[in-house]
């Protein structure tokens, strides 16, 4: 299984744990306030394999406390589970970043035990989920479906949202307040610009709107936070 990065010591990527953040490539989707816009495609040059990964772990036990994977979409690996298997086995537990539209291997992976935390991104509204997830059209059907899935309980989980000002305003997390409402978390995080972002022209929203969209969505997910807000 190809790596395509290898964060190896990270305080914030896993909470509560000192982790290391695995990079897979590959997306089924194009947002355009992408952090990490050259790994969309999974042609970008591997730094890894996995066993490489698995020696790089074994020597970090007793240092690190978690691993997190991240992409590109990391369900899209087919031999994941596999890979999840044999890092539990060495006593790390897992933490998965997801856009939730494979709900079936989410749910497989939280069956099984292959991951203990889930981070799922809430892309906007469902009116205006495709435009945010940059696609023409999408089924919402498998993202309604994961979402339901975490809300059960069964793994500690999160979801997140990547606010952008032009993106989002108060209709969007009107919906998304009725859509999640009673998540056990839920973050509002603030677009940040950088280079490898696909699409100029994005900005972040001021601290004060974060704020008010934050305090719209306390009666229906009494658990939101921010992040990037000073």
């Amino acid at each position: 299984m190809k790596i395509h990065g290898l964060q190896k010591m990270t305080l914030l990527d896993y909470p509560g744990r000192v982790a290391c953040t695995v990079f897979f490539g590959g997306c089924n989707m194009r947002c355009p306030f992408c952090h990490n816009a050259e790994l969309l495609d999974g042609t970008a040059p591997a730094v890894m394999d996995d066993e490489e990964l698995l020696s790089f772990l074994k020597k970090r036990q007793g240092l690190l406390d978690g691993v997190a994977f991240t992409g590109g979409e990391p369900l899209l690996q087919k031999d994941l589970p596999e890979l999840m298997g044999k890092i539990r086995d060495l006593g790390y537990p897992v933490k998965l970043d997801t856009n939730g539209t494979f709900p079936d291997r989410l749910n497989r992976m939280i069956t099984d035990g292959l991951v203990q935390y889930v981070a799922m991104d809430i892309k906007n509204s469902q009116e205006r989920y495709a435009d945010t997830a940059g696609l023409k059209e999408m089924d919402l059907a498998p993202v309604r479906e994961s979402v339901s899935l975490l809300m059960e309980g069964r793994t500690e989980y999160e979801f997140r949202t990547t606010v952008v000002a032009e993106l989002h305003d108060d209709r969007s997390f009107s919906g998304i307040g009725k859509w999640i409402k009673g998540a056990a978390h839920y973050y509002l995080q603030k677009f940040t610009d950088r280079e490898t972002v696909p699409f100029e022209g994005l900005h972040a929203p001021t601290d004060d709107q974060m704020r008010k969209w934050a305090e719209m969505l306390r009666p229906d997910i009494p658990a939101v936070e921010l992040r990037g807000v000073d």
